[in-house]
């Protein structure tokens, strides 16, 4: 988690330094990006969590607009008569400071707006926007990727793992353990971690692993229903029942791991 949230910081820092250039000379650009470092590490407080630190960020608000401040200062203090303005070992003005100018409120608070956004709220599907955006864009999800979920979530990262293993074993028809399948032990395994863990609701828990089930069962039925004739016979229903049942179990499995990965995504 140290390396993501310094990555981070790397990351803004470096991105306004680039706008910097062509605004600022050299030297003022290397006081700008020290004493912009040194804000943020002041605000950081120590913290080594990615999701404060793209918090942290989200209060500096625009990097472009960060240096059109400061090129505005040194412009000011020339204007002013001043031979060159002093660097201040202050950073300008972010969001709890007195006397924030009204147009850096302005865009501290649309990058708030935009890391606040969660599933539900916003435009449809933001939650799944959020987890396609995170490796181009960290500050869009709060620091959190795939590689951040793996890390906080070991366990549950196990079980979508395990009820994926199930669904994928299926076709290959693998001897039974006692009366049950392979498939259905693995299933049943990753079942338990899931019920098992708290960073689902009840309702999410229950949905993820009845899915491939429901799949089996009532995929099974109208998918096999649909392949045979009113005339056809049990015997005939059954033979496509079976046919069509295991594909539907893979099927259920991929909507209910999707369903846990993306909560687990967006969980607070």
């Amino acid at each position: 988690m140290t390396e993501r949230a310094d990555q981070l910081i790397l990351n803004y820092v470096s991105k306004a330094a680039d706008a910097a250039h062509g605004v600022l000379r050299a030297d003022q650009r290397l006081d700008f990006s020290r004493r912009l470092r040194a804000r943020i590490e002041q605000e950081r407080q120590g913290s080594q969590s990615a999701r404060e630190v793209a918090k942290v960020l989200a209060r500096f608000g625009d990097p472009e607009a960060l240096v059109a401040r400061e090129a505005r200062r040194l412009a000011e203090g020339q204007q002013a008569g001043e031979r060159e303005p002093e660097p201040t070992s202050a950073f300008p003005k972010i969001r709890d400071d007195p006397g924030l100018p009204p147009g850096a409120a302005k865009s501290i608070k649309l990058a708030q707006d935009r890391l606040s956004r969660r599933p539900g709220r916003g435009m449809p599907l933001a939650g799944l926007r959020r987890a396609v955006m995170s490796g181009a864009n960290p500050m869009t999800t709060e620091g959190r990727d795939a590689g951040t979920i793996v890390k906080e979530h070991p366990r549950e990262t196990l079980a979508m793992a395990l009820l994926l293993v199930a669904a994928l074993l299926v076709p290959f028809n693998l001897p039974s353990v006692a009366i049950f399948t392979v498939p259905v032990i693995i299933w049943a395994i990753g079942t338990v971690i899931v019920l098992l863990s708290d960073d689902w609701t009840w309702r999410d828990r229950l949905l993820g692993t009845s899915a491939p089930i429901l799949g089996y069962s009532v995929g099974g039925v109208l998918i096999g229903g649909l392949r045979v004739s009113a005339t056809a016979g049990f015997e005939r229903f059954f033979t496509e029942f079976f046919n069509v049942s295991g594909i539907m179990f893979m099927i259920g499995t991929g909507l209910g791991v999707v369903l846990l990965a993306y909560r687990l995504f967006n969980v607070s």
